[in-house]
């Protein structure tokens, strides 16, 4: 049986990784930042095979630490940068787990020879950080592709700006290392939206879920797409999770990065859709996902099906 470890494998998209893996007969080392908080992670405990999963406390800026997480793993997932909006010190908050965690775990598989395959689950900030918004001099009608050139700017929010220099970070690492042993393969979400596998209130995708249905204005940053009835790209957690496990599985993708995305809708129809209404509005595809689709073979599920699902 072989190992997949999954750092970040009991957050929103994570979990569903951890599933995806478990239910294609992997044994699975999922980490968490404090053992004793079992409201993190206790729900994995309920997926089917559960019993070849097993926990692991895990700080990605602690190097020993991470070494000692994947030396034993045939195919390690990084899924544990953090994604909040809201952060008093975004050094501390967003930075440094990002880009210093990003280095940390690229240095501890240089270092762990078993490691074969190695997904990163970036963020279409790794080519657009005004994302929701469009890219540069792109309306919001434009298509993008990953023939564009990234986009990015220091007036964007710290999350998207940490994702896209830790995306950085890990292509200057393949080129520095062009010999490695070991595959790395990235994939690009856009907004991730659907059903989550645990009851965790601390989700900030969950919450943005929440937001939306019920038009709730906690900040400017959320004031904004109401005002402006910004247009959103949105990709299923579940259909993230699939393009995941395919990355890890499908040998020479050494050094792609993949965007995930279905359609794009404004936020007045994703509330529209999240009160099982209709939208007023034709999907579009803006951000493109025909490399996804064709080299993971992935299917990416419609906005109306995905939000149907959070509300099941």
């Amino acid at each position: 049986m072989k190992k997949a470890g999954i750092i970040g494998g009991s957050g929103f998209i994570g979990s569903h990784i951890t599933k995806q893996f478990l239910d294609n007969g992997f044994e699975v080392k999922v980490s968490t930042r404090d053992l004793s908080n079992l409201d993190k992670y206790q729900h994995l405990s309920q997926l089917k095979n559960a019993n070849n999963l097993s926990f692991s406390e895990l700080d990605v800026e602690d190097k020993n630490r991470l070494e000692h997480f994947v030396k034993d793993c045939d195919i390690v997932i990084h899924s544990g940068t953090p994604f909040q909006l809201d952060v008093e010190d975004p050094k501390r908050d967003l930075f440094d787990p990002t880009i210093k965690g990003t280095e940390n775990f690229l240095e501890a598989i240089h270092n762990s020879p078993k490691v074969k395959k190695v997904v990163i689950i970036a963020s279409v900030a790794a080519w657009n950080t005004n994302f929701p918004l469009p890219a540069g001099n792109k309306s919001a009608s434009d298509e993008f592709s990953k023939n564009d050139t990234p986009f990015t700017s220091e007036e964007s929010h710290p999350y998207a700006q940490a994702k896209f220099i830790a995306n950085q970070t890990v292509n200057d690492f393949i080129k520095k290392y062009p010999n490695l042993d070991t595959e790395i393969v990235s994939v690009s979400p856009v907004m991730v939206m659907g059903k989550s596998l645990s009851n965790r209130e601390d989700s900030t995708s969950t919450g943005i879920q929440f937001l939306f249905k019920n038009k709730i204005v906690p900040n400017p940053f959320i004031q904004m797409f109401y005002d402006e009835d910004v247009t959103m790209a949105i990709v299923n957690v579940n259909d993230v999770a699939i393009s995941v496990y395919k990355a890890a599985t499908i040998l020479g993708l050494h050094g792609k990065n993949y965007l995930l995305s279905s359609e794009t809708y404004p936020v007045s129809d994703v509330t529209l859709m999240l009160n099982n209404q209709s939208p007023k509005h034709a999907a579009k595809i803006i951000y493109q996902n025909q490399l996804a689709e064709r080299q993971l073979g992935v299917p990416f599920q419609s906005v109306q099906s995905t939000l149907k699902e959070y509300n099941s």
